[in-house]
């Protein structure tokens, strides 16, 4: 199946939906962005809906806004943090995103981070795109390699062509398909394949090393790539990006953070994003290994913290059967 001629997916006849019920639902799917219209119109031609398929969560979002915008306060008001994976599918989209700009034609895919601020720009014209949601903590910290967001495939990449064709088979594999929990780990491996670093952007967030918020999004980085180490704390990280820990700590307040509780929360995360994989497929690991996988030593500390911040224990959510966006 072409997936730029999925009659499900384009070439729709769209109607128009309610603007307060079209922002609704984007943000039940994708999280806190905030949709400006052309006109004080009440309505958006297009929709934004949620496709799940072989274990994975995807936006179908198309509409003829003027932008979308997502800034620190929404991201701050998130609970959980994904890459998206954007297949523009119809018209075009222009993406601002960790200081990059990019137009979207069909056919061309980008990686956002859900943690920086991004901006989605439309101006009144239709435009029809998918995002799968990857799991950031998982798509960093189960790899070594290094990639880059913000930086887009064109349609005739060979990568491009690969994820499109990854993302078809996947909306034809049933979740309880012997083949789908492989599919997700091939789409994982593919797209830090498809983005593979450059070096660029890593050097650019080092030449502004006087910006607390570019410092941020390297600290961020960092946390999500070495999240297991168990040497990760905020003396390390001081030292990797050349500043006083006095610096970072200052860093971290002024976005009413400290150091300890985003790693902590991080590598929380991270554990239930290893638990749904267990629940999934059936896995004998237990809940005390996959705490420690996930960089704590003390399993009381680690319930307790764990119920804090998802409000349902971690062997709850082994044994529930309710999907993970349930949770939040």
């Amino acid at each position: 199946m072409d997936l730029l001629q999925n009659r499900s997916l384009v070439d729709r006849a769209w109607s128009p939906t309610p603007y307060d019920q079209w922002v609704d639902e984007l943000q039940s799917i994708c999280g806190n962005f905030n949709a400006h219209t052309m006109s004080r119109g009440d309505r958006v031609v297009g929709t934004a809906s949620r496709i799940d398929v072989c274990g994975m969560e995807f936006a179908h979002v198309s509409n003829d806004l003027d932008y979308v915008h997502r800034d620190w306060d929404d991201i701050r008001r998130d609970a959980n943090e994904h890459l998206f994976l954007i297949l523009q599918l119809e018209g075009a989209c222009g993406v601002e995103h960790s200081g990059q700009q990019n137009i979207l034609d069909v056919g061309e895919c980008i990686l956002v981070d859900s943690t920086r601020p991004t901006t989605f720009y439309f101006r009144g014209h239709f435009s029809n795109h998918l995002s799968l949601h990857l799991p950031r903590q998982l798509m960093y910290s189960d790899s070594r390699i290094d990639f880059d967001v913000a930086r887009k495939l064109i349609a005739s990449d060979p990568m491009a062509m690969m994820l499109r064709a990854l993302i078809a088979k996947m909306m034809t594999t049933p979740d309880n398909e012997a083949a789908s929990p492989f599919l997700r780990q091939l789409m994982f491996d593919t797209t830090r394949q498809a983005f593979l670093s450059t070096g660029i952007q890593t050097a650019s967030l080092n030449s502004l090393h006087d910006s607390a918020s570019k410092r941020m999004q390297m600290v961020d980085i960092l946390i999500d790539k070495h999240l297991t180490d168990s040497d990760l704390n905020a003396k390390w990280l001081a030292t990797r990006l050349g500043v006083s820990i006095r610096t970072l700590q200052q860093d971290f307040q002024g976005m009413g953070m400290t150091c300890t509780t985003v790693i902590r929360d991080k590598r929380l995360r991270f554990a239930r994003e290893k638990i749904e994989q267990l629940k999934e497929q059936r896995n004998q690991t237990t809940i005390a290994e996959v705490a420690y996988s996930a960089g704590f030593n003390d399993i009381s500390y680690f319930n307790r913290s764990f119920k804090e911040l998802f409000d349902c224990a971690p062997s709850e959510l082994l044994r529930s059967a309710e999907p993970a966006h349930k949770l939040d």
